[in-house]
């Protein structure tokens, strides 16, 4: 069974118990209206009989006036016998029970009830009249029932056609409330049939269906994204990898021809293969780290930035041992990867190191869960502002250095990562400041 089905049946059944409970309630209350005249009516000519002289018994009981009002009147004395009077029911008699012979006993108050005689329906108030007799009150319920059996034909009537509305309207409702899951239902096949990340739902309104619609194309937007990047960083990764490939595979093939080469050329061509190797292994490692996207591998975990700069410090001074480097590291505490977040730092010293004259100096500063390294070199152009950390991206002056041109985006990736951003700019009085901040910086711990 469909979800609008299931939903068309449970508002009919809704609908269906209301109008039940309705009809019940109102056909109680119309039941008691029509009978309360009538108990009203034989409790006033009880009355009436009560204040006739206790002597008083048989016909007088059953004057004109009594069967004017449509009452009949039954004599029964304590031992069940019935007075012999002329009986108004055509020789049949009202059903003598333990109930009337002891109200004449004067053990039971005066009570109504329900009797059928001769397949008439009467409505019945027993008291005592004097001691030893109790005198039971007789008025037919023939309207009253007629009126009762139209209601409640109107009644079931008013039923069956309140639930076919309600089914009718459920349809109607269910259609135009599930519009939004069949345009979503629509655009997940179509998706999935055809690997178009483009498709989007229209939405209008804020109700829970069109944030979910709206989620839905937020998380097409990322989807699309995220499929756009990959494929850029395969072509991007594809054309870096195809001029080592190329380099690499002339000099193997020049080092395995059988003609002896100059001890000094072999030794050349074989430092180069290993040079050009050692590009590769850097390359595929950081195309594998960007393909990796801004999921944090680990879980985060309170991390002191102070500490990881002065570790990357120590690794890029070995690393670079004619670069000094002085550091201002205050401690703070971020929330993050180790790991990552000392990748990114040790990638921006490296490009500062890599920039700086020989016995240039390299300033690094942390505060606050901010990470600033200024360089002394000759600073970066203002046209390649805008895209040093872009993927591949090397300036014109730098294409003649070592490197892939994805150091500073992987630097990007990670600050994004962990909420935060990368600037680069050029530096008072020359060089290149680069800050990196980690948002989301953890409360510091006495």
């Amino acid at each position: 069974m469909s979800f609008r089905a299931r939903l068309t049946l449970v508002a009919a059944a809704a609908v269906a118990l209301a109008v039940v409970i309705a009809s019940a309630v109102i056909y109680v209350v119309v039941r008691s209206d029509l009978r309360n005249p009538v108990d009203d009516t034989l409790r006033n000519r009880a009355a009436s009989i009560s204040r006739l002289p206790p002597g008083v018994l048989g016909h007088e009981l059953f004057g004109p006036d009594l069967g004017q009002v449509g009452i009949f009147p039954q004599i029964v004395r304590s031992n069940g016998t019935i007075v012999p009077v002329n009986s108004p029911f055509g020789g049949a008699s009202l059903p003598v029970t333990d109930d009337v012979t002891a109200t004449a006993r004067g053990h039971k108050k005066t009570f109504l009830s329900d009797v059928h005689v001769g397949g008439t329906h009467f409505r019945v108030l027993t008291f005592q009249y004097a001691s030893g007799y109790a005198i039971e009150l007789a008025s037919p319920l023939t309207t009253v029932d007629r009126s009762l059996r139209h209601i409640r034909l109107l009644l079931l009537v008013i039923a069956i056609g309140g639930v076919a509305v309600a089914s009718a309207l459920g349809l109607l409702v269910s259609r135009a409330a599930l519009a939004p899951v069949r345009r979503l239902t629509y655009a997940t096949e179509k998706v999935r049939a055809t690997g178009d990340l483009s498709e989007r739902i229209e939405t209008a309104g804020q109700d829970e269906l069109s944030r979910l619609a709206g989620s839905f194309n937020t998380m097409l937007e990322a989807l699309e994204e995220s499929t756009r990047l990959q494929r850029q960083l395969v072509t991007d990764a594809s054309h870096e990898l195809r001029t080592p490939l190329t380099s690499l595979r002339t000099n193997i093939e020049v080092l395995a021809t059988e003609r002896e080469l100059p001890p000094g050329d072999r030794k050349k061509l074989l430092a180069d293969v290993i040079e050009q190797l050692g590009e590769m292994t850097t390359l595929i490692a950081e195309v594998v780290e960007l393909a990796r996207g801004e999921q944090l591998a680990h879980e985060p975990e309170d991390v002191r930035l102070d500490l990881v700069t002065a570790e990357a410090i120590e690794r890029t001074r070995r690393n670079r041992p004619g670069i000094n480097f002085t550091a201002d590291l205050q401690q703070s505490l971020v929330r993050g990867v180790p790991m990552n977040i000392e990748r990114a730092i040790g990638n921006v010293l490296d490009n500062a190191a890599k920039w700086s004259p020989a016995g240039g100096d390299v300033e690094v500063a942390v505060r606050d869960g901010e990470v600033v390294i200024r360089d002394h070199g000759p600073g970066i152009d203002d046209t390649d502002l805008p895209h040093v950390f872009d993927r591949f991206y090397r300036a014109r002056s730098a294409r003649g250095m070592a490197g892939s041109g994805l150091g500073l985006a992987i630097v990007r990736q990670v600050a994004e990562a962990h909420g935060g951003t990368v600037v680069a700019e050029r530096a008072p009085g020359g060089g290149t400041k680069i800050t990196l901040r980690l948002n989301g910086a953890a409360p510091e711990r006495s």
